[in-house]
């Protein structure tokens, strides 16, 4: 059973990536990535928000 990944057998096993290579960085970048979301949602949030008040006000001060 050649490749299979049991230790013992000649397979090789998958080696890990990303969380030990970092020395502990991937966490760091994880919490830049929530900063920076939160960032874009509360900046879209308040343009959306804007929008429609600039909606309400046109509507009411336009001539009919």
């Amino acid at each position: 059973m050649s490749g299979t990944g049991v230790p013992g057998d000649g397979g090789t096993l998958p080696e890990r990536t990303g969380d030990r290579q970092g020395g502990g960085g991937s966490e760091r970048w994880k919490e830049r990535g929530v900063a920076l979301r939160v960032f874009v949602y509360v900046f879209a949030t308040h343009l959306f928000a804007g929008f429609i008040w600039i909606l309400f006000y046109v509507g009411e001060h336009a001539k009919k």
